[in-house]
């Protein structure tokens, strides 16, 4: 399935998305220009802050984030008081952070003050509500999550390497793309992507599951012939070892709920072999496949029951 590698490889990951003005200063000069006659095309809002003012550090940020993930939905035009006292004045800006929203070339809505990120995505949405607004990237990655869990591991990839596109960093997009590739067997390439990472990212819970199932696909992998391991854990059915060789060898073929239910009886049955081995090895698999996919929450719930029981 070489296609999943596609144009996005370990050498792109450091290169920047070209900006496409989404968000940019503005001035009481290019304000007609930036704000007015671009919100009849497309909506956009407007930042007032100042250099002084702690709030504006916090809320600006924010609402570049969001401008950004909107993907062309929405624009942001920053304005500076203490270089526009006139234009604020103007529109009745009596405090630093107040932020205004012009669609089809008049004000729209507006608030003031820092608010939340939830609050936030709620204010864009209002204002975008009814576009054509393409997916989010936090959609983008929900979408690509979802492909993988159903098993197209050719949309995922398309979709993983699109947000890497935008946003090379996005921790959510590289952990995914690495399960991708090794979900279809392409462990050296994921390997190289993961060994490529910057350090800042490593600790991340998405990185994090990446390296596990990566790990964990190794593991498997040299286990040996699936049908040796099974002839062998029949042969030897009290032989906890025999039984963890076979899980994995169902891990490796893709048999992945045979695996957990071969280690959830494994677990029953020979709880605290090995350090705790069987529940380790569940822990694994449920980060390698992640948190929402359906065999994790099934599989946790019977281990959960298990260890309670």
């Amino acid at each position: 399935m070489d296609s999943l590698i596609g144009s996005t490889t370990p050498s792109h990951m450091g290169q920047k998305a070209a900006a496409a003005d989404l968000i940019k200063d503005g001035s009481a000069e290019t304000f007609v220009v930036d704000v007015m006659e671009a919100s009849k095309t497309v909506p956009v809002i407007v930042d007032f802050w100042a250099p002084w003012c702690g709030p504006c550090k916090s809320l600006g940020p924010l609402l570049e984030k969001v401008v950004r993930e909107a993907r062309g939905a929405v624009r942001m035009v920053k304005i500076n008081v203490d270089d526009n006292q006139v234009l604020a004045e103007q529109l009745r800006v009596q405090s630093v952070p107040t932020v205004y929203a012009f669609k089809d070339g008049r004000p729209f809505d507006a608030f003031a003050g820092a608010l939340p990120e939830t609050q936030i995505r709620s204010f864009i949405q209002r204002l975008t509500a009814g576009g054509d607004a393409p997916p989010s990237i936090a959609d983008m990655v929900s979408l690509a999550n979802q492909a993988l869990t159903e098993g197209d591991a050719q949309a995922a990839a398309d979709l993983f390497q699109q947000i890497l596109e935008e946003e090379p960093d996005n921790s959510a997009a590289l952990g995914g793309l690495i399960r991708t590739l090794v979900s279809v067997g392409q462990l050296d390439t994921a390997a190289e992507y993961l060994a490529r990472i910057p350090e800042t990212l490593t600790p991340n819970a998405d990185i994090a599951a990446a390296r596990t199932a990566l790990d964990l696909a190794k593991s498997a992998l040299a286990v040996g012939p699936l049908d040796d391991l099974k002839r062998k854990a029949a042969d030897n059915p009290k032989d906890p070892q025999a039984q963890m060789d076979l899980a994995l060898g169902l891990y490796a073929a893709g048999q992945v709920e045979e695996a957990i239910d071969t280690l959830l009886d494994l677990f029953l049955s020979h709880r605290a072999w090995n350090d705790n081995a069987a529940k380790t090895q569940l822990v694994h698999i449920f980060e390698a496949l992640g948190h929402e996919h359906p065999l994790t929450l099934s599989g946790r719930r019977r281990l959960s029951s298990l260890m309670f029981s």
